[in-house]
């Protein structure tokens, strides 16, 4: 049964008090979007020092650890950007080492992932053609390192022809199975 207080009120609803609070309804959206927005920029900003903090522990050991594996690497350059001749990016490598006949290119993952060691055989694909462009007929190689491997993550890894940089106490590590096949590119 409606009473009499409850079909006043439905009558005081006028298309501009329902007007007004939609418009307040969207007001609150917005501002809900926007804290969203702030605590994604947040989390993302936290994700990259992660990231730097990673490649930090990674790099002041890895020319010594590939060299021990048979390598000479005597350069090493950490966030390395490739741009094309028209200046476009072609690819970025956040660790490299290099010497006279290889490049290793590393890439570092807090959380390694199987779509990273996709992403990084693409990433390796382009830099051939980059180096085939400019006449560079150095062996590219790759490896990645990462803080946190999955189990899985790292068989794929190794299956798709990347060294594997781990993370082993105040040090790192790179595992090099006795069937490894590293790929060159």
């Amino acid at each position: 049964m409606v009473t009499e207080d409850k079909r006043e009120s439905r009558m005081d609803l006028t298309f501009e008090k329902v007007w007004a609070m939609f418009q307040e309804t969207d007001r609150k959206f917005q501002e809900t979007d926007r804290k969203f927005q702030e605590t994604d920029r947040q989390i993302s900003k936290l994700g990259n020092r992660l990231g730097d903090l990673v490649e930090h522990i990674i790099t002041p050991n890895l020319l010594e650890k590939f060299n021990r594996l048979g390598f000479r690497f005597g350069k090493i350059g950490t966030n390395v950007r490739f741009k094309d001749y028209d200046g476009n990016f072609v690819a970025e490598a956040d660790i490299l080492l290099e010497d006279g006949d290889t490049v290793m290119v590393v890439e570092v993952k807090t959380k390694l992932a199987s779509a990273d060691v996709v992403d990084h055989a693409s990433r390796m694909e382009r830099l051939r053609v980059y180096a085939d462009e400019r006449g560079d007929k150095r062996c590219l190689m790759g490896a990645v390192a990462a803080a946190i491997i999955p189990e899985g993550v790292k068989p794929f890894t190794l299956k798709n022809g990347f060294y594997v940089i781990e993370q082993a106490g105040d040090t790192i590590k790179i595992d090099v199975p006795q069937d490894f096949v590293p790929k060159r590119w």
